[in-house]
């Protein structure tokens, strides 16, 4: 066993990180309260080709993998970040560069990969719904077939980044979930122009307030009879389940990079403090009530990595990786959010303060417990596939 990352990994770790240095944690706190995308990083991210990582080479990508693309990720949030650097790895490098890579036609790639790897398109992902919420099999909307195109009604939730999205990368049914045999069956995978939609007033969105993450907008996305052409099929019509699973593990995989890196990164914060801040004659950090806490959350965040990096090599070699990517999301989603209650804690009252980034990172982090998908939900995933306990839902 070799745990050495490879050099392309090394190159993306060090490159990613010399941007991230560039950018203070007033720069993040200021894109979070002014609620805007961190468009000088990302300029940064696309003039070095940081975020077409696994855009084959031949298409103006790198030609690496998903674990380039993880590593990227932790090496934005630990730079300084924090979960602002999730979204700017799933938004397009995955949900875009990285699914069309793997399940596009070569009229599909020739079309849209070197315009991501160019930085000029944009794309975003739809499947959470009002009524199913993680539960995926019951999704309603609809696409059905008309002519040479598919017509889509039906509505979202929680769809990050529509306002900077050319293309939507929508999960509909074309087999009704009652119908379906099996459940699996009937999912179909489109690529939706969202501009061309929008002027035709077919699709609308609206943000949605929310807590925290504020440098990307989430939405209520609904859509009245949006013609997509069949040639934006991404993988089979009625087969999409495929396509699906490899948008929603490399979606785990890749936040748990991000946990991975925002918990060093708040680590890294309290720690500093803790080594500063003397009220009784010596720093605060050597007493054990705040270095211990902050020493096991340490070897969980290790855990945490090791956990990402063995689901990002699979899923690279077309291994199964739903466990391992279920896995890595929940142990570093846990890890980031005891770094920010912890990174509380040892701020006392003065995490609570703006001039602080703890309150930020503490808003962030509590989200990821939830998203992509719930801990509940991959807890039962567990008992289920690898303690062969009884299905649970």
């Amino acid at each position: 066993m070799d745990f050495d990352l490879p050099e392309s990994a090394i190159a993306v770790r060090d490159g990613v990180r010399a941007i991230a240095g560039k950018y203070d944690q007033e720069y993040w706190s200021r894109c979070d309260a002014e609620k805007r995308w961190p468009e000088e990083v990302w300029r940064e991210l696309v003039a070095g080709g940081w975020h077409s990582l696994a855009i084959p080479e031949e298409h103006g990508g790198a030609g690496q993998g998903l674990l380039e693309l993880a590593v990227a990720l932790e090496s934005l949030a630990e730079g300084g970040a924090g979960g602002a650097a999730s979204f700017m790895y799933l938004l397009t490098p995955a949900f875009g560069g990285l699914t069309i890579a793997r399940h596009g036609t070569d009229a599909q790639r020739a079309e849209f990969l070197p315009k991501i790897a160019a930085g000029e398109l944009e794309t975003c992902f739809a499947i959470t719904e009002p009524d199913a919420g993680s539960n995926a099999m019951n999704i309603t909307t609809q696409a059905r077939r008309d002519g040479d195109a598919y017509v889509v009604s039906g509505q979202k939730i929680w769809i990050s980044g529509m306002e900077r999205a050319d293309f939507l990368v929508l999960v509909t049914r074309t087999i009704p979930a009652a119908e379906a045999r099996p459940r699996a069956a009937g999912f179909t995978v489109l690529l939706v122009d969202v501009k061309e939609a929008v002027d035709a007033g077919t699709l609308t969105y609206q943000p949605i307030p929310k807590l925290g993450t504020n440098t990307v907008a989430s939405s209520m996305v609904f859509l009245d009879g949006v013609r997509v052409p069949a040639d934006r099929v991404l993988g089979e019509p009625d087969q999409g389940f495929a396509v699906l699973w490899d948008i929603l593990n490399p979606e785990r995989i890749l936040a748990a990079a991000g946990g991975v890196g925002s918990g060093e990164l708040v680590l890294r914060i309290a720690c500093d403090y803790a080594r500063d801040r003397a009220p009784f004659g010596q720093p605060i950090g050597a007493h054990q009530g705040i270095a211990f806490p902050l020493a096991r959350i340490k070897a969980q965040v290790e855990l945490a990595r090791l956990m990402t990096y063995k689901a990002a090599w699979l899923w690279d070699r077309g291994r199964p990786c739903g466990s391992e990517a279920n896995i890595a999301k929940l142990t570093a989603a846990d890890a980031a959010w005891q770094a920010a209650d912890r990174a509380f804690q040892t701020h006392g009252g003065m995490a609570y303060s703006l001039e602080y980034p703890v309150a930020r990172m503490f808003r962030d982090a509590r989200i990821a417990k939830n998203i992509p998908v719930a801990e509940e939900l991959v807890l039962a995933h567990i008992a289920q596939h690898e303690l062969g306990l009884p299905r649970s839902y």
